[in-house]
């Protein structure tokens, strides 16, 4: 129980809101096959055909 205890409400938030960050940074950095409709790494949709 002391290891859970040693994280607080404010650094789990920040973490969470960092990845988030990340992931829409990633969605417009990275080319459409890697993160985009379809992508291998962050699929952000369906395919359009």
């Amino acid at each position: 129980m002391d290891f859970v205890s040693q994280f607080s409400f404010d650094e789990i938030a920040a973490s969470l809101l960092a990845c988030l960050v990340i992931r829409e940074l990633m969605i417009l950095a990275l080319p459409d096959h890697i993160a985009g409709p379809g992508g291998w790494l962050v699929d952000t949709g369906e395919e359009e055909v």
